[in-house]
């Protein structure tokens, strides 16, 4: 499951895609990466009906039967939207589109290390090398509970997004799932305005030549290459 995606896009290109009319984001970096239970832009429908680009928590309210301990650390991908918990979240005011450029599958070889972060090798799939805007498919709602157990209970605004069955590209690395992903104007209209009748037959794999894989984001660097000493001969 997708646990890690880069936004390397400006505000107004989101503003300009998804004709956001309200921008509540702050600054946003040039390159960022997104991690769960941490921050990330959205473009929804707010609740006075405007539609916003904000910055909201990635981490949907888990299904009570699952959450174990004291804290919910948030669902971040959601697989099926026909099971009971979600169906409360599926209409058109809890609907999101949240932008990228890039989004990360884990290596599914065992201590594939990489030597620039020291941690499971990553692959890295975009559009295409230029690495172009596009969405992930996804559901925002307001929350009250305990996200942390040192922070306590608190108010929380979240986000998720749908999975689907991988295609041809990532089917090989990541076997169960990949993102549902909005590559069009049209097609992230039709999820933020649409019945659920229609907007659920958007939840469907990518076609096999929809992403290619690149080379991982200059902010997953933890580790750059030291640079030669004045005076060395290398």
């Amino acid at each position: 499951m997708c646990n890690l995606y880069n936004i390397t896009t400006s505000q107004e290109a989101i503003r300009q895609w998804t004709r956001a009319l309200r921008d509540i984001l702050g600054n946003l970096e040039p390159s960022i990466d997104i991690y769960p239970n941490q921050p990330g832009p959205v473009v929804r429908n707010a609740p006075d009906g405007t539609r916003e680009l904000a910055n909201l928590l990635w981490g949907m309210p888990t299904p009570i039967e699952r959450v174990k301990g004291k804290a919910d650390y948030g669902t971040t991908n959601i697989r099926n939207p026909q099971y009971g918990h979600w169906q409360q979240y599926l209409g058109v005011e809890n609907r999101c589109v949240v932008p990228l450029t890039s989004f990360a599958e884990p290596s599914p070889t065992p201590g594939d290390k990489d030597p620039d972060t020291g941690i499971q090798r990553n692959y890295w799939f975009a559009l295409n090398e230029e690495r172009p805007l596009f969405f992930f498919a996804g559901l925002w709602t307001r929350w009250q509970g305990v996200r942390k157990v040192k922070d306590g209970p608190g108010d929380f605004e979240l986000y998720g997004f749908l999975t689907t069955k991988p295609n041809a590209l990532i089917a090989p690395i990541h076997e169960k799932a990949m993102p549902v992903i909005l590559t069009t104007p049209e097609e992230t209209e039709t999820w933020l305005t649409a019945p659920w009748s229609e907007a659920r037959h958007l939840q469907r794999t990518a076609p096999d030549d929809a992403l290619v894989i690149v080379e991982k984001p200059a902010t997953q660097i933890k580790f750059p290459p030291q640079a030669p000493a004045q005076g060395s001969l290398f």
